[in-house]
C-alpha cells in the first residue's frame, strides 16, 4: 500500500488506509477520534487517490458508533452504483445497487442503496421519505453532478435535507457553470467572489509526491490536415500551429476522423508505448476515449489491424457495458475503446496508456478522463496519454497539478473557452445528427510527433511517426520516479537537438549556437511561455517581458542561445516555486 500512518490510528484499522485518508478521518473526528463530526463534509481528492475507501471507512465508523443506521450512495452512472456496492461489500457494508424508484422499502438484507442523481431527480419525495425513516448517511460521489441543472440541485436538496450526515466527494470540484452545488459551503474571498470550501483537500501534486498516483506523460501529435468545405473549397492547415478557433476546430475534427491517417498513426504509436510499458507492467492496458459510436467502432478496427487482437468496445446504449468494463479490468487484454462513459469514476487500475480521441475540451471532462490513468499500484509506474496538439488541451495538460474550487459570482465561460457544459459533454452520441449537412469532408490527415508535456515543461521536436526520434520518447521506461522522468526527458531532448544539428550540418562538432539550435531553443521557450500563460492567465507578451527583466538581454528574435537558455531555466524555476 502507499504510505500510511498506522501509529496515528485512534480506532484500529488504519493500516489499510493511505496517509491522506487517515488525515481526512482525523479532520472529521478530530485527532483523538472522539469528536462527533460535522453534518456536512466535503472531501476533494485527486482522481485515483482512493475517495471510495475513505468514504466507506467513514461510513463504517459512523455505523459502529450508531450515529447512522442507513447509507445512501448517489453516483453519476449506473456502472458506478455496482462498483460502489462491490467495494462496500469488501468492508462489510451491504448496498443494493439495483434499487429502483418503484421498488418501495429497501430489502432487510441491505444497509442501504446506491442510486444515480437522475434516479433521485425523478422522485425526490420518495428518497426524502427513505432518508427520514432512518438515521441516514448520504455519500455524494462526484458531487459536482448535483449542480448539473437547477432541477437536479433542487431535487437533491429536497431528498437529502433531512439526512443525519452528508459526505460529498469530488476529484474535480470545479464546473463551467455557476449553479451552486447542494450542501457545499461557499466563502467570499477578498475579491468578492464566492468559492467552494473543502473540509479536506488532497491534490494531484501531493498525491504524486506520496506515490499514490502515477506521473502522467502527455505525448502531443500535430500534423497536416486537408478538408473540403460545403462550398467545395479545399483547406489545408497544420495542427499545432497558430490557427483561428474555427480552423483549430475543423483541423481537430479532421485529425480524429477515421477516414484520415492521423488517428491510425497515433493509435499505432500508442500501442508501441503500451508494449514498452508491458515489459515492466505485464497487464498494462490502454483506453481510447472516442467522441461517438461510429468513431469508436472504427478505432477498434484500426487497433485490430495494428495489434492483431480485438479491442473491447463500450458504448453508452449497450446494456452489457458495465459487465464489459469489469471484465476488461480483470483481464490482461490490451485495449478498450469507449464513448466517454468511462471518463469518470471507473476503477481500472491497470490502465496505463490513453488516447484522447474526443473533441470534448472542458477542463472538468479532461481532468476526469486523465484520472482514469493515474491510479498507481506500485511506486514508479508511469501513465502516458496521447492527444492532439490543440492549445486548449495543451493548457489543460500543463495545469495537472493546479487545485481548483467551484466559483460562483462570475459570468459563465469567463475563461473564453467555447466548451459545452459537462452534462452536454457526457451526452450519448451514437452518430452525427441525421439530416445535418456535414460542415466539411476530410480529404487527408497525417500525424507528426510534436512534443511531450510533463511537469509543466515541454520536450522534444517534430518527428515523423516511426522515426528514431519518436521512438526515443515512446521507449521511455515504464518504471521511473517523477524526477527521473524529468531528467530523462531533458536528456532525450538534448540528444534530439544534437542529432538534428548533425543531420543538417554533417558536422558532429558544430557549435550549439547554430541557427537550427536557436530555433529549437526558441520553440522550447515559447512552449514553456504558453504553458505559463495557461497556468497563470498572464498574456504571453507580459511573460516574455518579465523574463527579459529577470534575465537581461534583447527580445527573443535577437537573443543568443545562451540568453534563451537562461530564460528557459528561469521559467522552470518559477514553475517549481509555484508548485511548492
Amino acid at each position: 500500500m502507499p504510505p500510511a500512518f498506522p501509529e496515528r490510528a485512534a480506532w484500529g484499522t488504519a493500516s489499510s488506509l493511505r496517509a491522506w485518508q487517515q488525515q481526512a478521518l482525523e479532520a472529521y473526528f478530530g485527532a483523538d477520534g472522539t469528536a462527533p463530526g460535522p453534518r456536512d463534509f466535503l472531501t476533494v481528492a485527486t482522481p485515483g487517490a482512493g475517495k471510495t475507501t475513505f468514504a466507506l471507512r467513514l461510513a463504517r465508523e459512523l455505523m459502529e458508533r450508531r450515529v447512522v443506521s442507513s447509507l445512501t450512495i448517489v453516483c453519476p452512472t449506473e456502472h458506478l452504483k455496482r462498483q460502489w456496492a462491490e467495494s462496500a461489500a469488501r468492508v462489510g457494508i451491504r448496498i443494493d445497487p439495483e434499487y429502483q424508484n418503484g421498488q418501495g422499502p429497501v430489502g432487510k438484507d441491505f444497509h442501504g442503496v446506491a442510486v444515480t442523481y437522475a434516479t433521485v431527480a425523478a422522485r425526490p419525495a420518495l428518497h426524502r421519505n427513505r432518508t427520514e425513516a432512518r438515521k441516514s448517511l448520504v455519500v455524494f460521489d462526484e458531487v459536482h453532478h448535483a449542480g448539473d441543472g437547477l432541477s437536479w440541485g433542487d431535487a437533491v436538496r429536497e431528498a437529502f435535507e433531512p439526512a443525519t450526515r452528508r459526505v460529498a466527494l469530488s476529484g474535480t470540484p470545479f464546473r463551467t457553470d455557476i449553479n451552486p452545488i447542494p450542501f457545499v459551503q461557499y466563502e467570499e474571498g477578498p475579491d468578492g467572489v464566492r468559492r467552494s470550501r473543502a473540509d479536506y483537500t488532497y491534490g494531484y501534486g501531493p498525491a504524486l509526491a506520496d506515490g499514490v498516483v502515477r506521473p502522467v506523460i502527455f505525448l502531443a501529435y500535430a500534423g497536416e490536415m486537408r478538408w473540403r468545405t460545403r462550398a467545395g473549397d479545399e483547406i489545408t492547415a497544420t495542427l499545432g500551429e497558430p490557427l483561428t478557433q474555427d480552423q483549430t476546430s475543423q483541423a481537430w475534427r479532421a485529425a480524429l476522423d477515421p477516414k484520415g491517417n492521423w488517428i491510425t498513426q497515433v493509435l499505432a504509436a500508442a500501442d508501441r508505448r503500451l508494449t514498452e510499458l508491458r515489459r515492466v507492467i505485464p497487464d498494462a492496458g490502454g483506453l481510447v476515449i472516442a467522441t461517438d459510436h461510429e468513431a469508436a467502432r472504427a478505432y477498434a478496427k484500426m487497433l485490430r489491424a495494428v495489434t492483431g487482437q480485438g479491442a473491447t468496445i463500450v458504448l453508452s446504449d449497450d446494456p452489457t457495458a458495465s459487465k464489459k468494463i469489469k471484465a476488461f479490468g480483470e483481464t490482461d487484454d490490451r485495449w478498450m475503446v469507449a464513448v466517454r462513459m468511462v471518463s469518470e469514476g471507473v476503477d481500472i487500475p491497470r490502465l496505463c496508456v490513453g488516447v484522447y480521441a474526443t473533441s470534448t475540451s472542458t477542463p472538468l471532462f479532461f481532468a476526469q478522463a486523465i484520472g482514469r490513468f493515474v491510479r498507481a499500484r506500485k511506486r514508479g509506474e508511469t501513465a502516458s496519454v496521447f492527444l492532439p496538439s490543440v492549445p486548449t488541451l495543451m493548457g489543460h495538460a500543463s495545469e495537472m497539478e493546479e487545485e481548483r474550487d467551484h466559483v460562483l459570482d462570475r459570468p459563465v465561460r469567463e475563461d473564453g473557452l467555447d466548451d459545452e457544459l459537462l452534462a452536454e459533454a457526457n451526452r450519448e452520441q451514437d452518430s452525427p445528427d441525421v439530416g445535418e449537412e456535414l460542415p466539411f469532408e476530410t480529404v487527408e490527415a497525417s500525424a507528426t510527433f510534436d512534443r511531450v508535456l510533463y511537469d509543466g515543461g515541454e520536450f522534444g521536436m517534430n518527428a515523423e511517426p516511426g522515426s528514431a526520434e519518436e521512438e526515443e520518447f515512446l521507449g521511455i521506461p515504464g518504471l521511473l520516479e517523477p524526477d527521473q522522468v524529468s531528467a530523462l526527458l531533458r536528456k532525450r531532448q538534448a540528444e534530439q537537438i544534437a542529432n538534428e544539428r548533425r543531420r543538417k550540418t554533417g558536422d558532429p562538432r558544430a557549435d550549439r549556437t547554430a541557427a537550427e539550435d536557436i530555433a529549437a531553443l526558441r520553440r522550447e521557450l515559447n512552449g514553456l511561455v504558453n504553458s505559463w500563460n495557461h497556468r497563470t492567465g498572464q498574456p504571453q507578451g507580459v511573460i516574455h517581458n518579465e523574463l527579459r527583466r529577470a534575465c537581461g538581454g534583447p527580445p527573443v528574435p535577437q537573443a543568443s542561445a545562451e540568453e534563451i537558455r537562461g530564460r528557459i531555466a528561469k521559467i522552470r524555476e518559477w514553475a517549481t516555486k509555484r508548485r511548492h
